[in-house]
């Protein structure tokens, strides 16, 4: 008998950072009123699937992503894993694109002349992210055989996911679109993985009684 994992991975909902486009790795800001909403759908897209386990980064906007997808459940325990956190941007936390190019251009440029290598300062290279991110992979697909997996986490770590499961390099991470909000889903074979769809943005619930 073929053994299938499902994993549901899971980009957290809007914060205020990211309306006002702001570096948000390590650090965190609270969810919006849109945020908000899109936790509602999610947690109504994802209301009939029996997950088995559910995983999050530590982040808060992770944690009320999952918290509100697992609602209502019976017996759901959120495990917190540090490895699936967002990129640590380091002195760029919390500034745009534009601060960072005023107040330091030079950081800039030594950040981005070396994509998989480069780093804000204090903060975290592509190559460390996707070393992390790998060993949670390994870790998960040894303690998760079968059942469904629920995993909320941030934008990159799911693209370089993506980038693994097709064997291409990290760099390319952003080949692929991942939405704040949005549902990826990956079944897990001993043969290997079967992408079944990425970036999937549940449609808002409108409250009609309230508008």
């Amino acid at each position: 008998m073929v053994v299938r994992t499902s994993l549901w991975l899971v980009r957290h909902g809007q914060t205020q950072s990211n309306l006002e486009h702001r570096y948000q790795g390590r650090t965190d800001s609270p969810l919006t009123a849109y945020g908000q909403q899109q936790l509602a759908a999610l947690a109504a897209r994802l209301r009939r699937i029996p997950f088995t386990a559910t995983l999050a980064s530590p982040a808060s906007r992770t944690q009320q992503t999952a918290q509100a997808i697992l609602e209502g459940r019976r017996g759901a325990t959120l495990h917190l894993d540090a490895r699936w956190a967002e990129i640590d941007h380091g002195s760029w936390e919390g500034l745009t694109y534009q601060e960072v190019m005023e107040r330091d251009p030079d950081d800039a440029q030594a950040r981005w002349s070396d994509a998989l290598h480069g780093r804000a300062r204090g903060g975290e290279s592509l190559a460390e992210l996707h070393a992390r991110v790998t060993e949670a992979w390994h870790a998960l697909l040894q303690d998760h055989t079968g059942g469904r997996v629920l995993l909320v986490t941030h934008a990159t770590p799911i693209q370089l996911l993506l980038c693994t499961c097709l064997g291409l390099e990290p760099v390319r991470h952003w080949n692929w679109r991942i939405d704040l909000g949005s549902l990826t889903c990956l079944d897990l074979y001993p043969s290997g993985v079967i992408i079944r769809m990425v970036n999937e943005v549940p449609r808002l619930r409108i409250d009609h009684d309230a508008a």
